[in-house]
């Protein structure tokens, strides 16, 4: 980790397809590390949840629509999807200086779920508050992130005592990690251990999102 580290600080500072190029040995090896060390997680995490795959991003950036014209990012990425349609939720890790960190949920849902979610908030939040209450959601993620609309959405009272939870259009929970924790040895056990906790979430989440509100099975 310290040698991607260091390798990823030098691309910040030349980020161009130039130095790129002249230090394309060291990427390969640094990658095939990477994957390594994703793969060991997947192959954890499978032993206690069911996943449909992995996803390694890649290091190079979509520019066609972006001010930033940078090549490429400055973090190594990957994500691990659970099997649906009864599992729902994904996981993450992102490797950066002074930006990693485990992190999962519902970044971006479809139309019908964020409806289905907001739904069930308004019904009543009991087992949701339960969750993020617990002292080993907070000892990981502290709080239930994610962007929320600005006002309450269509068909929802403004008032509803749960409305700050109903205008999330994000689900997300995270844990940072500083990099000498990423150093440290304890590093891979530490990702498995942040990755299970977020399941009771996950499996409240998937409940929902597989009932109708009377809780009768979809699927």
């Amino acid at each position: 980790m310290q040698k991607a580290f260091e390798y990823l600080k030098q691309l910040k500072e030349n980020n161009n397809r130039d130095w790129f190029a002249q230090h394309k040995s060291e990427y390969d090896l640094i990658v095939k590390e990477n994957k390594a060390f994703f793969n060991t997680i997947y192959s954890e995490l499978q032993e206690y949840d069911k996943l449909k795959g992995i996803h390694i991003f890649r290091i190079y950036r979509d520019v066609r629509f972006s001010k930033d014209q940078t090549p490429y990012k400055t973090n190594f990425g990957v994500g691990y999807s659970r099997s649906k349609p009864m599992l729902r939720g994904g996981y993450y890790i992102q490797l950066e200086p002074g930006n990693s960190f485990v992190g999962g949920g519902f970044w971006g849902p479809e139309a019908k779920d964020l409806l289905r979610i907001r739904q069930e908030f308004e019904l009543g939040t009991k087992e949701i508050n339960k969750i993020t209450s617990d002292e080993t959601f907070i000892k990981y993620f502290g709080e239930l992130k994610g962007d929320s609309v600005k006002t309450a959405p269509r068909g929802f009272d403004k008032n509803h005592p749960a409305i700050e939870l109903i205008r999330k259009k994000q689900f997300i929970i995270m844990r940072q990690f500083t990099d000498q924790e990423v150093f440290s040895e304890n590093f891979q056990k530490e990702v498995v251990q942040t990755l299970l906790a977020m399941r009771p979430f996950f499996d409240y989440m998937s409940e929902v999102l597989t009932t109708d509100l009377n809780g009768e099975p979809l699927i």
